[in-house]
């Protein structure tokens, strides 16, 4: 009987205290590769988000924090930056486009973002792809909205629904922007990053759903009827003829009785592109030492290394707390190695009457552990993936990150053949302990 066939009957003899030190392997190896794999799918989500965007200005806030509600819908603005303000960013010689955002409204839960059609013709994630519809199209009418993948498939839209939204953020909304029903104008196809859980919908409509909530919930009669807004805008006015849409309503008549206008005197903040990105440190830098209204200007790569210096503390202490549950685990196996060398003294003591030399039986030992170790992996690994699948829902309706089970890379593939490795050399102690044995000290009845 080979070495290997006699190390797995010996295990096979001992099924469960094997079985539970294989269990226990597996445990430490499982969040080892969870961190690992899932530290780096994350890292990727959150650079895949935005890409091609040279600025994102916005109120004098943190960067880290500007990025988060801007790109990521975690938390709210700070405050808002003027329309007059927007112009004159907007209208610079460099800029070759903006994309305006007001944030604030919430459908079930998920947000919903004023803005143009410059978002679905110049936004861009993941190396610079563009933003594709797996349905429908961009605006059309005042009140079309257009819906990421994540919210259709939870709420069941198709292009040509209608829904109502919520006032306000959050999931528990107390107040609905009644009588004002808009249409699912289009899909996205799914891109893993924020944008499939968002709810996009025209500034010019964002602005009329809101009057009348000055003052809180409007009393009958102060809000406007969808004909009634539809009566301040140019019907025919199409945005794809306007990189810089933001003098939408003004320039196209969206005034009517009363002096009602539909075009916002600030929005949440808005993103830039430039036609030379070596000009993005220059234009920063006249944005903030502008006069008059303070903005903060930021570029996004910057800001995600800053957002990832924050988290990097986290990172380590997270890998460090999983290379202890693996030294741990590895242990637990010498432990339960050494505590079984009493019980099979006997065991061994036949194998030497049987003509194994010492160092035969030291191998056995390694080669059980080995045999735990390897199991432990392998069960590791599984757990890894089952935990990544349950978890990966959580994250994208949390963050917006789309992750997945995925096979180690070689760095990781590395990381577990240490392990395997160091199973091999933990082993080797109590191996030493066997092979000091002689054939008098196991065949002694100890009293």
């Amino acid at each position: 009987m080979t070495l290997i066939g006699l190390a797995r009957r010996s295990l096979g003899n001992r099924a469960l205290a094997a079985a539970l030190t294989a269990f226990t392997i597996a445990l430490s190896v499982g969040l080892l590769v969870v961190v690992e794999q899932m530290r780096g799918q994350v890292r990727e989500g959150f650079y895949r988000s935005v890409s091609g965007t040279d600025l994102i200005v916005g109120a004098p806030t943190a960067p880290v924090q500007l990025l988060l509600f801007t790109v990521f819908g975690l938390g709210q603005p700070p405050g808002n930056v003027s329309m007059e303000a927007y112009q004159e960013i907007a209208a610079e010689p460099g800029v070759a486009w903006t994309i305006p955002i007001s944030v604030g409204d919430a459908f079930r839960g998920f947000r919903v973002v004023g803005t143009t059609n410059a978002m679905f013709e110049h936004y861009r994630y993941a190396g610079k792809q563009p933003l594709a519809f797996a349905a429908g199209g961009a605006f059309d009418d005042l009140f079309d909205t257009v819906v990421g993948h994540r919210v259709a498939a939870e709420e069941g839209l198709a292009a040509g629904d209608g829904i109502e939204l919520g006032h306000g953020g959050g999931s528990d909304q107390l107040h609905f922007h009644e009588g004002q029903p808009f249409r699912v104008a289009g899909v996205l196809a799914p891109t893993g990053t924020p944008v499939d859980q968002s709810v996009y919908i025209r500034l010019a409509a964002h602005e009329a759903i809101h009057v009348g909530w000055e003052r809180g919930v409007p009393p009958p009669g102060a809000t406007l009827d969808p004909d009634e807004a539809r009566a301040l805008v140019d019907d025919q006015h199409d945005d794809h003829d306007h990189d810089h849409d933001y003098d939408y309503d003004r320039e196209h008549g969206a005034t009517g009785e009363g002096g009602r206008d539909l075009e916002p005197d600030e929005i949440s903040a808005f993103f830039v592109g430039l036609h030379n990105r070596a000009q993005a440190f220059a234009l920063r830098y006249r944005i903030q030492e502008r006069e008059g209204e303070p903005l903060l200007a930021i570029l996004p790569g910057i800001a995600l290394q800053q957002l990832w210096r924050i988290t990097g503390l986290a990172e380590q202490v997270l890998r460090i707390v999983s290379a202890l549950v693996v030294a741990a685990g590895l242990l637990g196996m010498l432990t339960a190695l050494v505590t079984t060398l009493d019980q099979r003294r006997r065991e061994m003591a036949i194998l030497r009457a049987c003509g194994a030399r010492p160092w035969q039986i030291s191998a056995l030992l390694v080669a059980e552990a080995g045999m735990l170790a390897a199991a432990g992996i392998v069960l590791g690994i599984a757990l890894a993936a089952g935990l990544q699948w349950l978890a990966s829902g959580w994250l994208l309706a949390r963050f917006g990150v789309a992750v997945a089970p995925a096979v180690p890379d070689a760095y990781l593939f590395g990381i577990l053949g240490a392990i395997w490795l160091a199973a091999l050399l933990v082993a080797l102690l109590p191996a030493a302990m066997v092979y000091r044995r002689t054939l008098a000290d196991g065949m002694q009845v100890k009293q």
